[in-house]
């Protein structure tokens, strides 16, 4: 039994780590859940776009999942090893829905909350069968540059953005990019929601949270961030809450920063002229 997982259930490690501070492909060769493999965020995505970790084409991930051994029916686990608990985690779970794929989960707490449990790891190699996957893009769960422009005026839906408050008033530099937001977005860092010990607040606490922030989980809702990753945290926190079909902006900041207007790039920090 020994590295052979049941064909109902694939555990997929989504680490991704900045490549200076850690590497996430080692890592999970050197630990990792038993019967995990390594979901490649670098790999999973469109690399002809000149912004990051943006969403692959159907045929590309069908692809990439299928030689994971997921199929249509297989329910999937995904985790990640970051210390905050949960990271990327998060993406690799939306991505799955936004591909039309219900059956997939979170690990709540993440790698760092397992090996603290005591849960077994291991350094072995699963045995792959491929598997065929099928994949429709859900158009509902992804949003444009497009349609966030006509949002800023028509006001269909709540924005909420998922980077640290500094980088969304615009007082702090986000990666080497002048930072701010899209006009009429609501500020919920995606650490809100989880706790000290990188577990998902309870539904109660998260439904707060959003209260408190005046967005209606009962009204459509994109969430938006740097590169579309945290942003998926927003997503996942709603789902828990009932809602299950926010949004996510896919290019996020990093594609508004560079096509928006100036006028729809609200920053508190006074440029000199």
């Amino acid at each position: 039994r020994a590295g052979r997982v049941g064909a109902g259930l694939r555990v997929l490690d989504a680490s991704w780590y900045p490549p200076k501070e850690r590497n996430a492909r080692q890592e999970f060769k050197e630990r990792h859940i038993p019967g995990a493999s390594f979901f490649d965020i670098e790999e999973c995505r469109d690399k002809s776009s000149p912004y990051d970790f943006m969403l692959p084409s159907e045929s590309h991930f069908a692809d990439y999942v299928g030689g994971l051994g997921v199929s249509n029916d297989t329910h999937v686990v995904v985790y990640d090893g970051d210390e905050v608990g949960t990271f990327y985690a998060p993406r690799a779970w939306w991505m799955f829905r936004a591909f039309g794929h219900k059956e997939v989960s979170v690990l709540n707490g993440g790698f760092k909350n397992w090996v603290k449990e005591g849960h077994p790891v291991t350094a072995e190699v699963t045995q792959l069968t491929p598997a065929v996957f099928k994949a429709r893009l859900n158009r509902a769960l992804v949003k444009t540059f497009e349609e966030m422009v006509q949002n800023v005026s028509s006001l269909k839906f709540q924005v909420v953005d998922s980077r640290p408050e500094g980088r969304f008033r615009g007082t702090e530099l986000d990666q080497g990019l002048e930072s701010g937001h899209i006009p009429g977005a609501v500020n919920i860092p995606f650490h809100s929601f989880l706790s000290e010990t990188g577990h998902e607040k309870s539904i109660e606490e998260i439904q707060e949270i959003f209260r408190e922030k005046k967005v209606d989980l009962s009204k459509p809702l994109t969430a938006t961030c740097r590169k579309g990753v945290t942003a998926c945290q927003i997503a996942l926190a709603a789902f828990l809450c009932g809602k299950r079909d926010v949004a996510v902006y896919d290019g996020s900041w990093s594609e508004w920063f560079h096509r928006a207007p100036p006028h729809y790039k609200i920053s508190e920090l006074k440029r000199s002229k």
